[in-house]
């Protein structure tokens, strides 16, 4: 019974945590309190389940907090390779965007909860409340709150899907062919790029504005060695990333870096979000694509 629900339970951390191995690690908490359970005591094996992982996600949110406030740079979530097929369930793959995930951080971690069972779960605020031990009103109150910092910081319209993809893919030639007016062309004037090296590895401190320097930052990527791997043995192919097109960059051993955007209504591109820290790419490392079914 709980491996049928694994995936739903990993979808619902994930959103909650922003980060895999966070959410691998409250599914594996879940399963040990799963089989010490009176399971004959359980009506609703799927509610009782996400009630479980909902707790202990928030309770590792709580704990990561300063974590975070702490971090070296900028912080963006660990990715996840999604498949293809599931990026076309528009609603799930927009709450698992980089971008939403970003959004998502600047929440509290009740509201953060709450947002993602109601708005993406479609939880009722009684469910809610139960699961999270909280009053209803607590619950709506939050819910009310998450949603405006969520609309205030996301853009209502976005280009579709099939769009997107041959943005990526453009932006994807120019980038390996070292096309910076090509780049240039894909770029808002004043795109946003995001880079987490955590500390690890080199990458810029702050956010990089403006198309001409980002596009010349993505030029230069297959002239100059990057984090110590030469253009001739770097490797860069498209794949589907939290529920979008995205790019993969390996070297001869080891994943470098990804790479997703944000696009506005007309298909340019407004955010790009590049994870470098090796400590976020093991989940994308590992090849195996997670479902983000809600």
């Amino acid at each position: 019974m709980f491996h049928r629900h694994r995936s739903l339970l990993f979808s619902v951390a994930y959103r909650f945590l922003g980060t895999a191995a966070d959410a691998e690690d409250a599914v594996q908490d879940a399963w040990i309190k799963w089989s010490a359970a009176d399971r004959s005591q359980v009506a609703d094996p799927k509610a009782y389940l996400t009630r479980i992982v909902s707790n202990l996600a928030l309770e590792r949110l709580r704990s990561t907090r300063h974590k975070r406030e702490t971090y070296v740079g900028p912080w963006l979530p660990e990715p996840i390779l999604t498949s293809r097929d599931t990026a076309e369930v528009v609603v799930d793959a927009e709450s698992v965007s980089m971008a939403m995930l970003v959004v998502l951080e600047t929440l509290s971690p009740l509201e953060r909860a709450v947002f993602v069972l109601k708005e993406v779960f479609d939880f009722s605020h009684a469910d809610i409340a139960e699961a999270l031990e909280r009053s209803e009103t607590a619950v709506r109150q939050a819910a009310h709150r998450a949603r405006g910092h969520v609309r205030a910081r996301r853009p209502r319209f976005t280009a579709d899907r099939s769009r997107q993809r041959a943005v990526t893919e453009r932006f994807f030639a120019a980038a390996t062919g070292g096309d910076v007016n090509a780049l240039m062309e894909l770029l808002s004037p004043d795109v946003t790029l995001w880079t987490d090296g955590g500390g690890k590895v080199r990458q810029a401190m702050k956010p990089v504005v403006g198309a001409r320097t980002v596009a010349s930052w993505f030029a230069a990527m297959g002239t100059v060695s990057y984090q110590g791997v030469e253009p001739a043995d770097m490797r860069a192919e498209l794949t589907e990333i939290n529920g979008g097109p995205g790019m993969l960059f390996s070297g001869p051993d080891r994943v470098i870096a990804t790479v997703t955007f944000d696009f506005d209504a007309e298909g340019r591109v407004t955010a790009i979000h590049n994870v470098a820290n090796p400590d976020k790419l093991r989940a994308v490392a590992g090849g195996a694509a997670h479902g983000i079914g809600t």
